[in-house]
């Protein structure tokens, strides 16, 4: 067992001053997404801040694919004990899997401008938004509008429903700004104010089945004008019954037709292609409606992260960057690119960033061996190794491109990294008590607690931008996929105590769950001392140390230098220093100076 953790840190020379950023070139990723401390939202879990726009069951539902709410369904209150199911649920006879997909908590888009103070105290400077499109479901891929807000995230649902049905969704000048709409233009307008960035998230693959294009090839058939714009197998007919391709076989969600494909089309692979040209003119219409409101870049958004980018061809992705430049030369582009063939091997995100793509992926290849290197697990490696992975990560990108990746190490698709840290099985393999009964799913351990700060300070004095999955600064933890959706722990509220086996409630075993001050502040503290050093977010990296389970690196350019030390052993082990260099030891807060310190 490790018995002894520290860490140092420490600078030398002074702050250099960030300049006034150049025009940021076509093939170049602008300079602010280097600087970025992302939070990413989940707007339905985030915050409930408007009590009147509460979802309705009516809008929830598929009926295409049989998704029909419980008769009985109602909203689940925020602070409810995660595993236990609802009455309305407990009276379907199905398992917590079945019915999680039905469960709302009524977060919001006013619950984001409620806290963005918050946000602006822990330092965030950058915002992702899941999907906020008009959908049925939770997480919002199944867009019903893609032009349009959710109506349950905005003030007036009934009334923008009435808004939208009297437009013709494929028209943009019938397009009418719902009071979702509104307020999601004002809450750009406020992240703008507090000087953040604001992102949003698509995906171009495939609809839901609610979708406007969709609902009239149900209709028409053969006879719909959006025939050609999803991949169609069979028609309705007297012999035969109406079929088509889902994304991944889900009928859930229909895949927008590929097109002009030159070479093998294999997921998790990139591949020359594009997609149905009429869908394609709606979906610039949409990114321009986003980009530019009313013609006005300065109200827009500032980017957009792609979804399963990967299953879509890559002349689509050159289109869509030139498009995208041509509204707003600094926007930003980050693409989903993950997995080649789960759960072994990682993609590789060359071939999307050579320039005329993305600005960044989700760089899930740096966590993963981050993990293996911090964690105590199954696939554990030594500092060697974790160098270099790195390394090998590193060395294959541009440099501009490089410092901009989204670091992003847990997400709606992960689980929780305390959760993540104190399970050993491989990274993402069957991270969940369903699949795994051995799955640990309650409250982590102490050292569960003190490898992850180890983790976190590099992630925050690594190469590229730190990404935040929202509520982990809470000290909150969860499985995989629904369990990593938890609706966040405020420090108002007062939740449940939690069952700590959810396959065996007999148990009658709970932890206390609520928001976690200390850890709140750890990681105020990192993001602080990013923030105010500019070389973390420009600097070049140099390796001092790679033995064991000790690292060291440092960041440095031409006027700063930041030295940051891990010693994951129980042995004490110490580091010349030259004279008058300033360390801290961020685990046990002190600073001075010396000439020899001890790690």
């Amino acid at each position: 067992m490790l018995k002894y953790y520290t860490l140092i840190f420490f600078h030398t020379f002074t702050i250099i001053m960030m300049a006034q950023p150049s025009p940021t070139p076509f093939d170049k990723a602008p300079t602010w997404a280097k600087h970025a401390i992302w939070y990413q939202i989940f707007v339905e879990r985030f915050y409930n801040g408007d009590k009147n726009n509460e979802p309705k069951p009516e809008n929830m539902d598929a009926p295409p694919i049989g998704v029909t709410s419980p008769k009985d369904w109602k909203l689940t209150p925020w602070t409810h004990n995660w595993y236990a199911q609802e009455d309305w649920a407990k009276n379907t006879g199905k398992s917590f899997h079945e019915m999680s997909q039905y469960r709302r908590f009524g977060g919001d888009l006013q619950g984001i401008l409620v806290k963005l103070d918050y946000l602006e105290d822990l330092g965030i400077n950058a915002l992702y938004l899941n999907p906020i499109n008009d959908a049925p479901s939770l997480h919002k891929y199944d867009a019903r509008y893609y032009h349009h807000v959710d109506v349950h995230f905005g003030p007036d649902p009934e009334g923008d429903k009435k808004l939208i049905l009297a437009e013709n969704p494929n028209d943009p000048a019938t397009w009418q700004w719902t009071t979702a709409d509104k307020l999601f233009l004002t809450l750009i307008e406020e992240v703008h104010k507090r000087k953040m960035k604001i992102i949003m998230d698509y995906s171009w693959n495939h609809t839901g089945t609610m979708f406007w294009a969709w609902q009239d090839i149900l209709k028409n058939q053969a006879n719909s004008a959006y025939k050609d714009w999803y991949e169609i197998l069979t028609f309705k007919t007297e012999k035969d019954e109406f079929s088509y391709k889902g994304w991944l076989n889900f009928n859930s969600l229909p895949e927008i037709k590929k097109v002009n494909i030159t070479t093998e089309r294999k997921i998790g692979h990139p591949y020359e292609g594009n997609i149905n040209e009429g869908a394609k003119q709606h979906i610039f219409a949409v990114t321009k409606r986003w980009l530019a409101p009313n013609g006005d870049t300065s109200k827009g958004i500032d980017g957009f992260r792609l979804d399963v980018a990967d299953h879509i061809g890559l002349g689509f992705w050159r289109d869509f960057r030139k498009y995208v430049r041509g509204i707003q030369p600094e926007a930003y582009l980050v693409g989903e690119v993950w997995w080649e063939e789960w759960p072994d091997n990682l993609m590789n995100p060359v071939p999307y960033m050579q320039g005329d793509v993305f600005d960044a992926v989700m760089f899930y290849q740096v966590y993963r061996p981050a993990r293996y290197f911090f964690a105590q697990n199954t696939h554990e490696i030594d500092a060697k190794q974790f160098r270099e992975e790195l390394e090998f990560q590193w060395n294959r990108l541009d440099k501009d491109k490089l410092y901009a990746m989204m670091n992003v190490s847990s997400s709606h698709d992960a689980p929780r990294l305390l959760t993540d840290f104190y399970n050993p099985n491989k990274y993402k393999f069957q991270a969940n008590k369903h699949d795994n009964p051995t799955y640990k799913t309650g409250k982590p351990d102490a050292e569960t607690y003190k490898r992850l700060q180890l983790y976190l300070i590099h992630a925050f004095t690594n190469i590229g931008a730190p990404h935040i999955w929202n509520g982990e600064e809470m000290g909150m933890w969860g499985e995989d996929d629904p369990h990593c959706r938890k609706p966040l722990w405020w420090k108002e509220f007062s939740f449940s105590p939690e069952t700590r086996n959810p396959l065996n409630p007999a148990q009658k075993e709970y932890d206390k769950v609520g928001f976690n001050a200390k850890l709140f502040n750890f990681y105020k503290k990192l993001i602080a001392i990013r923030k105010e050093n500019p070389v973390l977010a420009t600097g070049d990296i140099e390796f001092l140390e790679a033995k064991g389970k000790v690292l060291g690196y440092k960041r440095y350019n031409e006027e700063d230098e930041i030295i940051v030390g891990f010693n994951l052993t129980a042995e004490t082990i110490y580091i010349p220093l030259s004279e008058n260099v300033q360390y801290i030891n961020l685990l046990k807060p002190k600073s001075f100076k010396s000439k020899r310190i001890k790690i």
